[in-house]
């Protein structure tokens, strides 16, 4: 078996010792996840002592049994906040699909691209689709400019070193111009896909902002050319960061003007 092989197998068996726990059995000790497994018990205890150290395990002293740890809980919040996200969420993208007649998407980030995590579509015929668990680019969709204009320097440098990719002939592909791009959506709130990802589509996005304002998550609308021509795509702006301003809300973002207002009140 080469090295790369024996990687991948460690990793699978990783991950099928961890599924190993449930509500009932929710300790196990290294006899029973190896008959479990079918393993022999030196690589069970060379796979759970991995898995402890990074804090995905955790041994209970007086029993010798291995228990799910906490940094599996860690990684459970951070998909719960995503979906809560996404539920507070789904009644202004109802209200935005009623409003548009066009397909409604929430994307976040996720490694270096963009995550789909809701999605309504048109009811129209010919409609824009962005299926829940899909990816897309984060330098020319409208949902991925949004998010990508929130990021880091870090970051937003790693996403050029790892090349603009051209979709059409209005990709942005230069550095420069992504980050002039990238101002100009901070300062306007909002981020417009004008056939940048894909001829015939035209999108609006604008950000998702939790309590503290770090940008979570981005809403926006797609449609084809035909219907969202360069006027109606501007109607649409004001539309969509109002419903990103309600989720907003709901997330518990106070807006600087309403923030004001409420100490003047206070």
């Amino acid at each position: 078996m080469t090295k790369q092989r024996a990687r991948l197998s460690s990793v699978a068996n990783s991950l099928r010792l961890l599924t190993s726990f449930s509500g009932e059995q929710n300790e196990l000790g290294i006899t029973v996840l190896a008959n479990r497994l079918g393993l022999a018990k030196s690589t069970v205890h060379r796979l759970a002592a991995t898995l402890t150290g990074a804090g995905f395990l955790e041994q209970n002293s007086d029993t010798g049994k291995y228990r799910l740890g906490l940094a599996l809980f860690e990684l459970g919040a951070l998909v719960r906040r995503r979906m809560d996200v996404a539920n507070e969420a789904r009644p202004q993208l109802r209200e935005l699909l009623e409003k548009t007649g066009e397909t409604v998407q929430l994307g976040i980030v996720d490694q270096s691209s963009v995550l789909y995590v809701y999605e309504m579509e048109s009811r129209r015929a010919i409609r824009m689709t962005a299926a829940v668990g899909a990816r897309a680019p984060l330098h020319c969709t409208a949902v991925g400019k949004v998010l990508l204009a929130f990021q880091s320097p870090d970051y937003v440098k790693e996403i050029v070193e790892r090349g603009l990719t051209q979709f059409t002939d209005h990709t942005i592909t230069k550095r420069d111009a992504l980050l002039a791009m990238l101002k100009e959506v901070r300062a306007r709130d909002c981020a417009i896909d004008d056939e940048e990802s894909e001829i015939g589509l035209r999108a609006i996005a604008a950000p998702v902002r939790n309590q503290r304002g770090a940008v979570i998550a981005a809403l926006g609308v797609a449609a084809p050319v035909q219907r969202m021509t360069k006027k109606v795509m501007q109607n649409c702006v004001p539309v969509v960061v109002a419903s990103a301003s309600a989720v907003s809300q709901r997330l518990g973002y106070l807006p600087a003007h309403a923030a004001a207002e409420a100490l003047e009140h206070a």
